[in-house]
């Protein structure tokens, strides 16, 4: 049946080409949109995706909030407050505090200073995407951490133990990351006293309480406590935080329904083409279906056939298109765009794939299912 169907792709290359280069386009651009809005996604969260995150812990913001990266300031004193409770085994606080970095080649650029207590820093850099460096150079006073792919936003050379400007104060670069930036936001992570002192914070307000918990089983019970006990805070799982936190920006930004229509009306627009081309390929091959039907053939062998044909359409733009997206994959890397091309999401590709070619057939099934053998003659 394939080798049958392989022939009648050979036969007509004009059209063939056609309904490859349809569906190279559009399982790339599909391709290219979802991993694209994936990577934004995880900026959205990095703030909470750069942590070393445990099941025990509970991440402690004010109650307006649900997006971790616009939190607002609450009182320091509230930190021993949980820690006084009796399911808590230890409270860190976070101090995010807006900067502006100035470098001595006059360059100068927005960050967000993100200052936790040391030697835990439980706010990260998580080990692996710390580039050079240690986490514990950050304990340094005025030492701050810069992210590796902002060296080219910021149209400046990146190195350990740059001096630098924050906020009109002097202070260096002790730990290069790679791949910890944030959506709409330069990460610079710190000490507490750092993030105080360089980002002109109030030593008596904090960003974040994250608490470590005795138990993991009971971290429902917990928050629920927090949350009566402190009508003005919310305590959140890490993960649900960044899964809210992505949820608003996508909305309030409009970005899913742009990158969800741009998606959508590439399948459209691959669908109706490939379909309407294996339509009219099939008219120009009516004869031969018709002589195939005339000499036993029944219908649905040849639907099969027709079908077998878009198969391996599928499959040569399939293979195509992931070629292109892992060329895409590399040729962005080093911009800082950290494209991941897992296997579900290439056999997601695979499965749009095949339903955009097998069902775009369905036009030429309908149409030869009808023929009857004695009118081609």
């Amino acid at each position: 049946m394939l080798k049958l169907a392989f022939k009648f792709i050979k036969f007509d290359k004009a059209k063939s080409i056609g309904i490859i280069t349809a569906i190279v386009i559009s399982i790339f651009l599909i391709g290219q949109q979802l991993s694209l809005l994936f990577f934004l996604m995880g900026l959205m969260g990095n703030l909470v995706g750069n942590a070393p995150i445990t099941d025990k812990q509970l991440w402690i913001i004010e109650a307006q909030s649900t997006n971790v990266n616009a939190v607002n300031a609450i009182d320091q004193r509230l930190v021993q407050q949980i820690a006084s409770l009796p399911e808590v085994e230890s409270t860190f606080p976070v101090v995010l505090a807006p900067g502006q970095a100035s470098f001595l080649d006059g360059k100068t650029a927005g960050v967000t200073l993100v200052g936790a207590n040391s030697p835990q820093f439980i706010m990260g850099p998580i080990p692996d995407k710390i580039e050079e460096g240690n986490l514990s150079d950050l304990v340094q006073p005025f030492s701050v951490s810069a992210e590796l792919y902002n060296a080219k936003t910021w149209k400046t050379d990146l190195y350990l133990n740059k001096p630098i400007e924050i906020n009109g104060k002097s202070a260096k670069i002790g730990v290069i990351t790679k791949n910890a930036q944030a959506f709409g936001a330069s990460l610079m992570y710190t000490s507490m006293e750092n993030a105080i002192v360089l980002g002109n914070a109030s030593p008596s307000k904090v960003s974040i309480i994250i608490a470590n918990l005795k138990n993991a089983e009971e971290k429902e019970k917990v928050q629920q406590d927090i949350e009566q006990l402190f009508p003005q805070l919310r305590a959140w799982d890490a993960q649900k935080l960044k899964s809210s936190t992505v949820k608003e920006i996508l909305i309030s930004s409009n970005m899913g329904m742009s990158f969800g229509t741009l998606v959508i009306f590439a399948m459209i627009s691959g669908f109706f083409i490939i379909g309407l081309t294996l339509y009219s390929s099939a008219l120009d091959r009516i004869k031969d279906y018709g002589t195939l039907k005339a000499i036993g053939a029944t219908k649905g062998y040849v639907n099969k056939l027709i079908i077998a044909q878009a198969f391996l359409y599928a499959v040569i733009g399939y293979m195509i298109a992931i070629l292109l997206l892992f060329g895409f994959k590399y040729g962005v890397a080093n911009s800082g765009l950290a494209i991941d091309i897992t296997w579900g999401f290439a056999l997601f590709l695979l499965f749009i794939t095949l339903l955009i070619s097998v069902g775009g057939s369905l036009f030429a099934v309908r149409k030869i299912a009808k023929l009857e053998p004695a009118s081609v003659f």
